[in-house]
């Protein structure tokens, strides 16, 4: 049985995996994407993330149609942020472009709102009090029920809370962060923050693009991290290609899936409510649903933790670590 944790203060149950649908309409077709959904449905997953900017809105306009008739069984975010057309000011997080761009996302999704509405990432030209502004506008009009920010800084987010609540505006409920075995900073910050305030924390690239499923071990091996020039210098990192070799060297061993082993790890921090995995198909989404039947003790969890990087406390006072 799927297990389900609390959103943030909303008191929504949520289950422990979200399907991010960034592949929607573009490495999955519309029947692949069904095939994947319907699984996800089938394990219990009820929380589905998307973006106005995936393949261009075919991502949203898919997952409306795969949620019709069921829409009050699901919960849906979205994002907006990065442009959406070639004017100069159809992009960032402005009160004119978050109010447009939520409006083209429901079309296409089929539905009058969102659970969740996440700024994708903080605008600099923007002030933090237009930017949760232009949100607190969407849930006073029902169009969004909970504000929400990706890849912000924790000090950007802390900030955010303090407007919201100097406003009594209706108050962040989560946070997207990259967080996986090759990325930790979150856990300097990101996630006691997140855990401190009550939000929940949707991690996404569980698996670092791919990086930690063992595929790139290969010489041979293709995908973003060989084609894609974000995802190669995200990942591009010796060391990190030596984490992932000696991760998938220990899950050998202990007789998981990479990928698995790497969803679940993420999955175990305490302040995490559910990572976001994604695939291009079927096959490929399995071994990240499979992570559910780990168990991933602590003991396991520090063991994994101990192949790759701590990052340096917040404080830089490292020698307080050990004490």
């Amino acid at each position: 049985m799927m297990e389900h944790r609390v959103l943030g203060r909303t008191g929504l149950r949520v289950s422990r995996l979200c399907l991010g649908t960034m592949s929607f309409g573009g490495d999955a077709d519309a029947a692949e994407s069904a095939r994947m959904y319907a699984a996800c449905r089938e394990a219990g997953i009820n929380f589905f993330d998307c973006a106005d900017q995936y393949n261009k809105g075919r991502s949203e306009e898919i997952l409306g149609a795969l949620v019709r008739g069921h829409r009050d069984e699901v919960l849906i975010a979205t994002k907006c942020f990065n442009p959406t057309g070639n004017d100069i000011n159809a992009r960032g997080a402005s009160r004119r472009h978050v109010s447009r761009a939520l409006e083209a996302s429901l079309k296409r999704l089929g539905t009058d709102r969102v659970e969740l509405l996440f700024l994708h990432h903080h605008d600099a030209l923007t002030p933090l009090d237009e930017q949760m502004r232009a949100i607190e506008d969407l849930v006073r009009a029902g169009k969004v029920l909970y504000p929400a920010v990706s890849n912000y800084a924790a000090w950007q987010t802390q900030a955010a809370l303090a407007v919201q609540e100097r406003h009594g505006w209706a108050r962040l409920q989560a946070i997207q962060p990259m967080y996986n075995l090759v990325k930790r900073q979150a856990e300097v910050e990101l996630l006691p923050m997140a855990a401190a305030n009550g939000l929940a924390v949707f991690p996404y690239s569980p698996a670092g693009g791919g990086l930690l499923s063992g595929k790139y071990q290969e010489k041979t091996a293709q995908g973003r991290l060989v084609t894609n020039k974000m995802y190669t210098q995200r990942y591009g990192e010796p060391w990190m290609h030596d984490v992932a070799a000696r991760f998938s060297g220990f899950c050998k061993e202990k007789g998981m899936h990479p990928m698995s082993a790497a969803v679940a790890w993420v999955a175990a921090h305490p302040a995490v409510t559910a990572p976001i995995i994604g695939a291009r198909s079927l096959a490929q989404l399995q071994a990240s649903l499979d992570s559910l039947k780990i168990a991933m003790t602590p003991a396991l969890r520090a063991e994994m933790a101990a192949l790759s990087r701590t990052p340096p406390p917040a404080t830089d006072r490292s020698e307080e670590a050990s004490s």
